[in-house]
C-alpha cells in the first residue's frame, strides 16, 4: 500500500478520533462529571460508612478492595454509552452515509469510534482513581497489567456500544442493554465483593459473567489479589474483542441498520 493512501487514512482516523473527543468535551459536564460524583458517592457510602462495618476483604481495606471495581465501571459505562450514542446519533441525523461512500475504509471508521469510546472511558478512569485518592491510598502492583486491562476492557465495550447502535432504531432502544444487561452484569461482576463469598452454586454461576473476569484482573494490577487466573481474564478479553471487531466490521460491509 502506497505511503500516500496510509497518509489519507491517517488522516481520516484523526479526523473522527479529534470529533469524538471534542464531542464529549464540549459537554463535559453531561459525559464526564455525571460518573465521577456517582462513585464519589460510592466511595463514601460503600465504602467509609458500610465498609468499616465489613471490615477486610482478601486482607484489605474493605474501601481498597472495591477501588479497582468501581473504577473499571465507571470505565466500561463510559466508553460503552460514547460510541453507542454517537454512531446512532449520525444514523439518525445521516451524516453516516457521507462517510461510508467516502474513499475511508470501513476498519478507519470503526477505529475512529471505537477511539473515541477509549478516550472518554479512560478519562472518566482517570477522574473516578483521582478522587479515590482522596479516600485512600493505591499502591499499584502492576503498571503494566493495570494499564493493558483498563485499556482492553475499554476496546471492547466500546465495540459493544458501536453493535447496540447498528441495531438500535430509536433512542430508545440504545439505552436497553446498558440498564438490563449492562448494569446487571457489572453490579454482580465481583465490584462490591468476592466470589470466595458465594456459596458453591452461585460462585460457579458468576464465572458466567465476563465482567466478572475484568474486575478480578484489574484487582491484581492494583492490589495483587484475583479470585480469577490472570491468563483466563485475558484469554477472554481477547476473544471477545476479536469476535466484536469481525461482527462489527461485517456489520458495516453489509450496512445494516444504514443502508435501507
Amino acid at each position: 500500500m502506497s505511503d500516500g493512501r496510509w497518509k489519507r487514512y491517517w488522516v481520516a482516523y484523526e479526523t473522527l478520533v479529534a470529533k469524538e473527543a471534542l464531542r464529549f468535551l464540549r459537554i463535559w459536564i453531561q459525559t464526564l462529571l455525571p460518573s465521577v460524583i456517582t462513585t464519589t458517592l460510592y466511595f463514601v457510602i460503600f465504602g467509609r460508612l458500610i465498609g468499616e462495618r465489613i471490615g477486610p476483604m482478601d486482607g484489605f481495606a474493605y474501601l481498597d478492595f472495591i477501588v479497582p471495581g468501581l473504577v473499571l465501571m465507571a470505565v466500561i459505562t463510559n466508553a460503552y454509552a460514547n460510541v453507542v450514542s454517537s454512531f446512532y446519533s449520525s444514523k439518525f441525523s445521516h451524516y453516516i452515509e457521507e462517510l461510508l461512500v467516502s474513499p475511508t475504509p470501513n476498519w478507519v471508521i470503526l477505529a475512529g469510534y471505537v477511539s473515541g469510546g477509549v478516550l472518554r472511558g479512560l478519562s472518566v478512569g482517570v477522574g473516578v482513581t483521582l478522587v479515590g485518592l482522596l479516600f485512600t491510598d493505591l499502591h499499584i502492583h502492576s503498571y503494566g497489567i493495570t494499564l493493558l486491562i483498563i485499556l482492553l476492557t475499554a476496546i471492547l465495550f466500546s465495540l459493544g456500544g458501536f453493535i447496540n447502535a447498528v441495531f438500535a432504531n430509536s433512542f430508545d432502544d440504545i439505552s436497553i442493554i446498558p440498564t438490563f444487561v449492562l448494569t446487571p452484569l457489572t453490579y454482580l461482576g465481583g465490584v462490591f465483593y468476592s466470589i470466595d463469598l458465594l456459596p458453591g452454586i452461585w460462585s460457579q454461576v458468576s464465572l458466567l459473567n465476563p465482567i466478572l473476569y475484568m474486575v478480578n484482573a484489574f484487582r491484581y494490577g492494583l492490589l495483587g489479589v484475583s479470585d480469577i487466573p490472570l491468563w483466563i481474564a485475558f484469554t477472554l478479553i481477547g476473544c471477545c474483542i476479536l469476535v466484536l471487531t469481525a461482527f462489527s466490521l461485517n456489520l458495516l460491509r453489509r450496512g445494516v441498520g444504514i443502508k435501507s
